[in-house]
């Protein structure tokens, strides 16, 4: 299962609200990196929903606020990202270690670590845990971060690579 993009916006939103009532539509959008329009389609479909009312504050300035059923969806929605995000972590540290048994069968004890953010984290705590070695050396076979990806290349003895994606 994983986070649609409005999911993860419609959580953002009700975290941004949640924090401050009184936060614009402009403003979320900034904090979101969206469009007005699209923080404005959002909050219409929480309001239809009932997980959000809007009361006027001022004359031009409206306050947002999460209804009950809005707190439980909230709630709903952040244990179903952590589900998420800890599936990501297991598929992730599984393949790495199946990359790390087929670097071991070609004779290395150590790898070339290309990739940076969460995901090359799991691959290095996976390596330390495996007693693999992370290095610069241009020979060892390289693991490579690609977004969620990661990809195996080891060069054996006549030159050819051997490419595994995990």
């Amino acid at each position: 299962m994983e986070t649609s993009p409005d999911t993860a916006r419609e959580l953002a939103l009700l975290e941004t609200i949640e924090r401050d009532p009184d936060v614009t539509q402009a403003s979320i959008a900034t904090q979101l990196g969206v469009a007005v329009g699209t923080v404005n389609w959002h909050l219409k479909r929480l309001i239809e929903k009932g997980y959000v009312k809007i009361k006027r504050a001022e004359r031009k300035k409206l306050r947002y606020i999460i209804t009950p059923e809005g707190i439980a969806l909230r709630a709903r929605l952040t244990v179903d990202y952590i589900e998420q995000q800890f599936n990501l972590y297991r598929r992730t540290r599984k393949r790495v270690q199946e990359h790390l048994e087929q670097v071991r069968q070609a004779g290395f004890e150590r790898v070339r670590l290309i990739g940076e953010g969460d995901v090359a984290d799991i691959c290095k705590l996976t390596c330390l845990e495996q007693h693999i070695a992370i290095v610069p050396d241009s020979k060892a076979p390289v693991l490579e971060v690609s977004g969620f990806k990661v990809l195996l290349h080891i060069m054996v003895a006549d030159c050819a690579t051997i490419k595994k994606e995990a």
